[in-house]
């Protein structure tokens, strides 16, 4: 019998696959045992009752085997080991269908090939062997954001399977559909990290066509180039290639480059400039210190570079010593004598 079975499996194997083999493979075994059972056993013994026999050939197909039921003669006994074989030989099949399944699914998302389902995510196209990993590192330090990283054909598959929160999408980066599998359309930020700047533009006009209103970071080589990818978007951002971390800012905190670039700019309406820490504010906290700078010069402190140490934006109580140089932001820059002249308030001059 267990021979026929398997000559049986071959055969319907040829034509079903999966679990729809597996169910013939059952549904068989069930109705000839059942058959079988009928013939050897007598009719004393329950266990051929319709209302008996299924419970009996799930818990013996399965090989758990509750004992409330079983065959009395030889003859059942065979039926039974036929029952038993041919539950091991269905639930095999399942099994390794299942299996298969898992892993094609899993070669298929590692590969690239299958769609993301995730959104209010970040989008990060192209792919540089060191660099995307220290950017993907920087992305993911927030750990509530999940980054699609697209790379081109040439990258056979995932590069960064070991970060959790990174999905992987592969193919031609200008096409509809391997955006849309990247889930370009229900993305909060899109990272275009070209091989050169034309790749780059060319990306950001697919981009922009399937999702105008994302967030549209791209790095370029030639920053004068901006104003071209600016015809397509006007909200990009652009941000020179070398600058990894300033891509990561961008990304994370929209506009942060724009800020920068007052800040760098001399002819902005923010510039940084320094002072040294005037007499009268010696060994005030930092708090006053900010806020008379700001009361009388409409100027904001940055920072305090004490003889030991620079201290980026310090905590409100910190005492500022005599002799620190005090980093501000302001629209001009403030004469050192009206620094000398002014009077924090409730202080009268001595």
């Amino acid at each position: 019998m267990p021979f026929f079975l398997v000559r049986f499996a071959r055969l319907v194997g040829a034509r079903l696959r999966g679990w729809r083999l597996s169910l013939a493979i059952a549904a068989f075994v069930f109705a000839t045992s059942w058959l079988a059972m009928a013939l050897v056993e007598p009719a004393t013994n329950e266990i051929t009752h319709p209302a008996n026999y299924w419970w009996w050939f799930l818990v013996t197909a399965a090989t758990v085997g509750y004992g409330d039921f079983f065959p009395e003669t030889f003859g059942g006994h065979l039926v039974g080991a036929y029952v038993i074989v041919g539950g091991i030989v269905a639930l095999t099949v399942l099994f390794t269908a299942l299996a298969s399944q898992i892993q094609m699914v899993k070669g298929r998302r590692m590969r690239g090939a299958v769609e993301v389902d995730l959104s209010g995510h970040t989008v990060l196209l192209g792919y540089t062997p060191g660099r995307t990993e220290g950017i993907v590192t920087e992305l993911c330090l927030e750990g509530d954001r999940d980054v699609v990283l697209g790379a081109w054909d040439d990258v056979a598959e995932n590069p960064m399977p070991e970060h959790e929160r990174v999905r992987f999408v592969r193919g031609d980066l200008t096409s509809v559909d391997v955006l849309t599998r990247a889930g370009v359309a229900r993305a909060t930020t899109a990272v275009i990290d070209g091989r050169d700047d034309n790749e780059t533009l060319t990306m950001a006009v697919a981009v922009d066509h399937v999702n105008p209103d994302v967030h549209m970071v791209a790095t370029l080589r030639d920053l004068n180039r901006c104003e071209h990818l600016r015809y397509v978007n006007p909200a990009v951002q652009c941000v020179q290639w070398h600058m990894p971390k300033m891509v990561t800012e961008e990304a994370l905190d929209p506009g942060i480059t724009q800020v920068y670039a007052e800040l760098l700019g001399g002819t902005g309406t923010g510039n940084t400039y320094s002072t040294l820490l005037p007499a009268h504010l010696a060994d005030r906290p930092f708090g006053e210190c900010q806020t008379h700078f700001g009361r009388e010069f409409a100027a904001t402190l940055l920072a305090v570079r004490t003889r030991d140490r620079l201290l980026v934006s310090p905590r409100w109580e910190v005492p500022v010593p005599a002799g620190s140089v005090l980093y501000y932001v302001a629209a001009e820059r403030i004469a050192a004598d009206r620094i000398a002249a002014s009077r924090p308030a409730g202080r009268p001059v001595s």
